[in-house]
């Protein structure tokens, strides 16, 4: 899109003529990108165009179509203010796999993220991990499960770091001491916690 505005500044013309979209008759100024911008692939799928691009001032612009970019954003593959889509990327957006400041999705990345699978600053989900997770399963600094929690402070049934509580706590720093990893994977299969053994063994040093 950058190199698309430069070129059309640079031949001082639309970016629809850039495109082929448009004949200028020599009457009309080069585009203001700065208004707006809109662009609709003649294609459609499912009566979607392949790509539409809205971007510019307003509460308007809006996009959807397979690609859809825009001020707001609905697709397969969402980018945006706001997006929602199968893939999504904005500010604020949520979909299958999300990306943004604030993501929610089946898996989510953001600075605040919630999901099935979440990772961000402050994670929410059932598999978490960031700075403040919160989960059934949690990773972080400060980690807070349902069944198991590692991380520099973590609670949970089975909860591992250097500060935790919860029905089965193990101290970092007692660890080879008063536990070794082997009791934390037997109490963890013994409770029939659906966390990857290799994961268990990456964590703990297994």
């Amino acid at each position: 899109m950058g190199k698309l505005i430069e070129l059309a500044r640079v031949f001082e013309i639309s970016a629809d003529e850039l495109l082929g979209l448009s004949v200028n008759d020599g009457q009309s100024p080069a585009t203001d990108f700065s208004a707006g911008y809109e662009y609709r692939s003649p294609r459609e799928l499912f009566g979607l165009p392949l790509v539409h691009i809205n971007l510019g001032r307003g509460r308007g612009r809006r996009a959807r179509g397979i690609i859809a970019i825009g001020n707001s954003a609905v697709g397969l593959v969402a980018v945006g203010f706001a997006a929602c889509g199968l893939v999504s990327v904005g500010c604020a957006s949520c979909g299958l796999i999300a990306l943004g400041c604030l993501a929610t999705g089946l898996a989510a990345f953001g600075s605040v993220a919630a999901g099935a699978i979440a990772v961000g600053a402050i994670a929410v989900g059932v598999y978490a991990v960031g700075g403040l997770a919160v989960g059934q399963y949690a990773l972080g600094g400060a980690a807070i499960g349902v069944d198991f929690a590692y991380g520099g402070y973590a609670s949970a049934k089975i909860a591992v770091g250097d500060a935790c509580s919860g029905a089965h706590p193990f101290l970092l720093d007692l660890k080879g001491a008063e536990w070794s990893p082997s009791d934390v994977l037997a109490l963890a299969d013994a409770a029939r916690l659906p966390i990857p053994r290799w994961l268990m063994k990456l964590l703990l040093g297994a």
